[in-house]
């Protein structure tokens, strides 16, 4: 608990009549409000079913569990927030006690009142409950009985509340304890105004006890039956007689007692102004030690660890831990110069204890409990008493910071043996010959000294009468008397480490470090070395005691280390966790069973073998669930809806009131109870966005020095949403692809679509460039139609110029048409030939002859094919092949279907084409003919856009193989659209 006070308090026990007497400490912590108590007068303590401590106080009652308060109030269902009563049933129920007489009571992380269980419901008749009983018998359904103030017996059966259930009108509160048969008190102890019973005229009172309280048969009467508190006496009651085990004016006790405990052989009684312990009540121990001086005890409770809480009014609540009572404690508070100890021994002649403390003080404490402080050395700055050893008879070697004396215990007197500054250690040779380590210098007394050393010498451990080994800052030296010269020793591990402490046993150096723990040697080897990685308390060591049989004792700033000397390991460690008043440990000494450690907050001593250790693992428990922003009770079974990007938290809690902070957990998500757990010291177990799913949680926890618990299983469902459900998952899948494939639709439509548009263009592009072409020819035929109207003027022809003018304008109009067109049918392209090749026939003067030839084929279809294209070749031949011809000529054009392309051919029996090509090549300059290039180039064009490939070749048949044949075959593929 982090505001956790500490408070030693010390009882007195006075065995003579010196100024100090030993006293017996006991450490105490208080916890109040600044803790989470819900108030500091605290009215009652009570320890639930569970191991729950609650506490009832005026402004609502709180639940502990050692390590954190939970407060309850009337907003939570208390009836009132003034609770001064409580009461734990066999059920699990807690009840609350309140002025203003409403049952209600605590069960499964719910109060319980009239308002939300109608089985509490009824009339008080203003009155308020006192006391509680159960049923003695009954299996789980015992009934729960209530005393109230107005001497009424009230029922509650776990269905209804049943006011005076016996119908006997007044009844006696010893009535109920006379009949405890039928009810077994909620309480152990009952303020009572009297002892008189009337409806027990023959019950015996003993004011003085009859049996010595030895007796066993006392002792266990008194344990198992109520007590009753009458002024300042104390009565252990029965249906036969009341019999008074504890008269308080008789132990000096004045004031009326106000609460009773009873711990083992043990008793605590509170009264309004202290808390008396006897310690062995029921062995016969007649101390009264007086704690809390000047505090009103309400209530006393020993819990099922043997802790002891005290609840006062105004002051909190006091815990006594359980282990404490196997310790004892000595300091400043109680009988010491100070709280800081350096050194510890004991004469075991005359039994007398000598503890060693700052500022010169010596303190003995003699077997009588005497306790005396002497000054040893009064140098100023360091002056403490840093080391005790016995050495004759009644003779005690002590070294402080400055000198090193002699102590007579029987005279109680020292004398000064030798002035030494910054005195370290001092070690005692068999025959008795006295060593000093100190600063920078070795002596030997009444012998010699080595001194101006450089380094700073800090131990020194004897092997025989004249050699010995000294640790220093920079490693282990040994010396013999003989040499008086300082030499290494060991092999090079020794040689580099800081000592502190040396002790040889039995042909064995142990070295105690300052940083790396210890280190043991045989004929100069390291045999062992023990650290903290091996279980050693800490690696900075601080003494080494040898307790002269078989333990090493190692004081450490971490608590004492036991080594047994002989296996070399480390059997335990003692530490402020088992008891301890501080870690930082001086110095250690053993006498017999005893154990006495001195620490830098006192003297702390017990039975070395009857260390308290508590194995039992603890109570674990589901404290809340936390599920995004909202919070539920505790359940081993927790269903919830998924919640996006929530996280599922999870705090658990045990209940530990000795050492809770040291409370290690461990969980497991797995399912699988022997692997994957995880450790933790936190108490909280988070999951962030725990998806949907059955889990199962296991935890366990463990304290200081036990066992794991058992685990605490809780089962996790979180729910899939809607759309988590492998049937909405199916679906949005689908969903999902038919949203892809539209898209993909649309894309590839669109993509179609521009490329289509795009064809389209390209297409229209084309046949925009075609009929380009196509007028590039027209001016072609026009031109050389009107050389020849002009040949035939110039020949004074002009009748046939005037038919040839008038066919040329009807040939050029059908040109002008068929130019607008992509394509033209078959038939029109061999009439525009048949008219066109009519005027040329005028125009040389009918100097060849045509003819067309058409399968038959072509005639079943509508062929189109585009204009212009025939045209040219024809003209070529004419102009190229029979024009130049001396003798009349001969021109057929032949027209098929081959595949679903019109062949043409257009043959004459001219020049032939390399003849031509010779003749036109004199004249290049003159005239380029571009007829043939064009009709390629419109070849190339359809195919871009429509995809059907055409041909032209042309042959000469002089050289092509065709006999002695002149002339020029032109054949020619063309792209057509087929229609029936």
């Amino acid at each position: 608990m982090s505001f956790t006070r500490y408070i030693l308090l010390w009882w007195l026990v006075i065995f003579c009549t010196s100024t100090h007497a030993l006293a017996q400490g006991l450490m105490i912590r208080n916890y109040n409000v600044k803790d989470g108590l819900a108030n500091a007068t605290v009215y009652a303590a009570v320890q639930d079913r569970d191991g729950f401590i609650w506490f009832a106080t005026p402004t609502g009652v709180s639940k502990f569990d050692g390590k954190r308060f939970r407060n309850y109030a009337k907003k939570d269902g208390l009836t009132d927030n003034d609770v001064f009563r409580l009461a734990a049933d066999s059920k699990g129920r807690l009840w609350f006690f309140t002025l203003n007489g409403k049952l209600s009571f605590y069960y499964k992380s719910i109060i319980h009142n009239s308002d939300n269980d109608s089985t509490l419901r009824f009339n008080n008749r203003s009155h308020y409950m006192q006391s509680a009983f159960e049923d003695r018998e009954g299996g789980k359904e015992k009934a729960v009985w209530f005393y109230n103030t107005n001497n009424r017996v009230i029922q509650y059966t776990g269905k209804q509340v049943v006011y005076d259930k016996l119908g006997r009108g007044d009844v006696a509160l010893l009535w109920l304890l006379r009949n405890d048969g039928l009810f077994r008190p909620l309480q152990n102890a009952f303020h009572v105004e009297s002892l008189k019973d009337p409806g027990n005229e023959n019950l015996v009172v003993h004011s003085v006890c009859p049996y010595p309280l030895t007796d066993t048969a006392l002792a266990a009467r008194i344990h198992q039956r109520p007590v009753l508190m009458l002024r300042n006496a104390l009565y252990s009651y029965s249906a036969t007689d009341a019999i008074c085990f504890f008269n308080g004016p008789a132990w000096g006790i004045r004031e009326d007692i106000s609460n009773v405990c009873i711990d083992n052989n043990n008793l605590w009684v509170g009264t309004q102004r202290a808390l008396y312990f006897i310690r062995d009540f029921f062995n016969g121990e007649k101390k009264v030690i007086k704690l809390l001086d000047n505090h009103y005890i309400t209530s006393l409770l020993k819990d099922r660890d043997g802790n002891i809480w005290i609840t006062t009014f105004g002051d909190g609540v006091y815990y006594i831990p359980y282990k404490n009572f196997y310790f004892s404690y000595l300091d400043n508070t109680n009988g010491l110069y100070s709280h800081s100890i350096f050194s510890i021994c004991k004469d075991k002649k005359t039994d007398m204890l000598l503890v060693g403390q700052n500022a010169g003080i010596l303190n003995t404490i003699s077997s009588s409990g005497n306790i005396n402080q002497f000054t040893l050395d009064t140098a100023s700055g360091r002056n403490s008493l840093l080391t005790i050893l016995p050495y004759r008879d009644n003779d005690m070697l002590i070294g402080t910071d400055n000198r090193l004396l002699l102590f007579n215990t029987a005279a109680q007197k020292a004398r000064l043996l030798k002035s030494v500054r910054m005195l370290k250690d001092v070690d005692i040779t068999p025959s008795g010959k006295i060593r000093i380590a100190a600063k920078n210098q070795v002596i030997v007394l009444d012998e010699y000294a080595i001194s101006d050393l450089d380094m700073m010498v800090t131990s020194i451990a004897s092997v025989t009468d004249s050699t010995y080994y000294v640790g220093t800052n920079t490693g282990l030296y040994f010396c013999s008397d003989n040499r008086r010269q300082l030499q290494p020793a060991g092999n090079d591990t020794f040689r580099k480490l800081s000592i502190k402490d040396l002790k040889w046993i039995n042909g064995y150096l142990w070295v105690g470090t300052s940083d790396q723990g210890i280190y043991v040697m045989y004929r100069d080897e390291v045999v062992k070395h023990l650290s903290s990685a091996n279980n050693l308390a800490s690696d900075i060591c601080q003494q080494l005691y040898y307790d002269g049989s078989k333990h090493l004792y190692v004081a450490t700033n971490k608590g004492v280390s036991v080594i047994d000397v002989k296996t070399r390991t480390i059997t335990r460690n003692i530490t402020s966790n088992d008891g301890l008043m501080s870690d930082d440990i001086r110095g250690v000494y053993a006498d017999h069973d005893m154990l006495y450690i001195a620490t830098s907050n006192g003297l702390c001593y017990f039975k070395g073998n009857n260390l308290p250790v508590d194995t039992v693992p603890p109570v674990i428990y589901l404290s809340n669930i936390r599920y995004g922003d909202s919070t539920f009770l505790p359940a081993t079974d927790f269903t919830h809806l998924y919640k996006r990007k929530a996280s599922f938290e999870v705090e658990f809690g045990t209940i530990v009131f000795d050492l809770p902070d040291l409370v290690e957990y461990q969980y497991n998500f797995s399912g699988d109870s022997t692997n994957g757990w995880v450790t933790t010291m936190s108490n909280i177990f988070p999951f962030p966005d725990l998806p949907p799913g059955a889990y199962r949680l296991m935890v366990r926890a463990r304290k200081y020095k036990s066992d794991w618990s058992k685990p605490l299983s809780m089962n996790v469902n979180i729910l899939p949403q809607w759309y988590q459900q492998w049937w909405a998952r199916g679906i949005l899948l689908v969903a999902a692809l038919l949203l892809i494939l539209v898209v993909l639709r649309f894309i590839v439509r669109r993509i179609k679509q521009a490329e289509k548009r795009k064809t389209e263009y390209n297409r229209r592009i084309a046949e925009l460039e075609a009929k380009a072409l196509t007028n590039q020819m027209n001016p072609h035929f026009i031109f050389n139609s009107l050389n020849s109207v002009q040949h035939l003027i110039l020949e004074k022809e002009e009748k046939q110029a005037l038919n040839f003018l008038a066919d040329f304008a009807t040939l050029m109009r059908q040109m002008l048409n068929n130019s607008r067109k992509s394509y033209i049918s078959l038939e029109e392209e061999i009439a525009f030939l048949t008219r066109y090749l009519e005027l040329e026939k005028i125009r040389f003067a009918h100097s060849f002859t045509y003819h067309f030839i058409m399968e038959d084929a072509l005639k079943d279809y509508t062929v189109y094919i585009p204009p212009m294209i025939i045209q040219p070749i024809v003209e070529n031949a004419i102009k190229h092949g029979l024009a130049p011809k001396n003798s009349s000529g001969y021109l057929e054009i032949r027209l098929e279907m081959v595949d679903d392309l019109l062949y043409c051919s257009v043959d004459d029996d001219g020049i032939g084409w390399d003849k031509s090509n010779s003749i036109k090549s004199s004249r290049l300059i003159k005239h380029e003919s571009t007829a043939l290039s064009v009709i390629k180039e419109r070849l190339q064009i359809i195919k871009s856009f429509n995809g059907s490939v055409g041909k032209l070749e042309i042959i000469d048949k002089f050289k092509s193989g065709f006999g002695n044949k002149e002339g020029t075959l032109v054949e020619i593929l063309i792209p057509i659209v087929k229609m029936l």
